[in-house]
């Protein structure tokens, strides 16, 4: 074995940039970044935040990156701009996106029964279409809306649900919560059947297809599945709250739904999805028009959920927002598209309210950023 000597100062400076935190990525003013970093911060104390991280769009150009607190608190390992943060929920957009780009392909046909894509889910008595499913209006079961029925098998691979059309089983034998299209019920696992209708009709795995026309087209480097049996760096730790203790979260594994809460990434490839969609480089702008409709109920009624996405009038702005919750996590994504501005936020804090922190940017009027 060979011994490597340093000298004493290049030693020394290796381990001072070990030590150094990656700095926040900034178009702002010093001032503008400041007040950010306070409401922020104040917020962080209010809620007992243990780690976040943040990004900001203006005038269609990411202009802030920053992280805040631990990423683990008990390592004492601050929260980077390289930090990687569960999406959650937020990967509902991602499906929806890789199923409309098919869509407008001529691949798949939004309003076909998805039993002519993936005759493995049972027949349920009706038809039920890639569209309703996107708008959550295809009654499949959520986690706690009714019975969730999870058929057992035996796998001959280590991770079978890294399939997502095996995924199903997690809940294909579930009874529906009601016939489609007559309510609005938000359901993960409607998404994870868009992910297997997208695998099939794209004829490639699911996760090959997001990447090759969602993570390759818009440069993201992180972006990924969150397959709990591959070391991917810089996770954040996640914590709970139980009994007012703040405690650590479980690495509860959520791979099996990769379609409706299954990847993770650091902000800026999350801040840098916000920026595709503002850009419209994605899909064209008749498919982003149709994405971003709010989707009616079969008796007109009007709900405030588009194509993957929630839709709201913002004071006569557009507004395009997903939130995500689950184990290690919460995120926020909000964007004004006419207006070219986003605001992301991850956290691993599994009790506080991302959207509040949105709430606190937008208070401050970013728009105006440096020049």
């Amino acid at each position: 074995m060979k011994t490597l000597r340093l000298p004493g100062l290049t030693l020394l400076l290796l381990v001072l940039s070990a030590c150094v935190t990656t700095p926040p990525q900034s178009g702002l003013s010093p001032a503008r970044a400041q007040a950010i970093d306070a409401a922020i911060e104040a917020g962080m104390r209010r809620d007992g935040t243990v780690g976040m991280a943040i990004g900001i769009i203006e005038d269609d150009r990411i202009v802030y990156l920053k992280g805040y607190g631990d990423a683990d608190r008990e390592k004492h390992a601050p929260v980077t701009t390289r930090t990687m943060f569960r999406w959650a929920s937020v990967s509902k957009p991602v499906t929806a996106i890789a199923a409309l780009q098919l869509a407008e392909q001529g691949r798949l046909d939004l309003d076909a029964d998805v039993r002519r894509y993936v005759p493995e889910f049972p027949d349920k008595g009706v038809a039920i279409t890639t569209r309703e499913l996107l708008g959550h209006q295809g009654g499949i079961v959520h986690y706690d809306n009714g019975p969730v029925v999870v058929t057992e098998h035996k796998y001959a691979v280590a991770h079978p649900y890294a399939d997502v059309v095996t995924a199903l089983d997690t809940f294909k034998d579930s009874p529906l919560v009601n016939k489609p299209r007559e309510k609005y019920a938000y359901t993960s696992h409607g998404f994870m059947l868009v992910a297997a209708v997208v695998q099939r009709a794209g004829n490639e795995a699911f996760a090959r297809q997001v990447k090759a026309r969602i993570i390759d087209p818009l440069h993201l480097t992180t972006l990924q599945p969150d397959y709990q049996w591959i070391a991917i760096p810089d996770r954040a730790t996640g914590y709970l709250k139980k009994d007012g203790a703040v405690l650590r979260s479980t690495d509860t594994d959520v791979s099996w739904k990769l379609g409706g809460g299954g990847y993770i990434s650091d902000i800026e490839d999350f801040a840098g999805f916000a920026k595709g969609l503002i850009d419209g480089h994605l899909v064209s702008a008749q498919t982003q028009a149709m994405m971003w409709t709010p989707q009616k109920l079969a008796d007109g009624t009007p709900t405030s959920y588009g194509l993957g996405f929630f839709i709201a009038d913002d004071h006569g702005r557009l507004r395009i927002a997903h939130d995500g919750s689950q184990e290690k996590t919460r995120t926020s994504l909000t964007i004004w598209p006419r207006e070219k501005r986003g605001i992301v936020i991850m956290t691993n804090s599994e009790w506080v309210d991302p959207k509040k922190y949105v709430q606190a940017i937008e208070a401050l009027d970013t728009s105006n950023t440096a020049k």
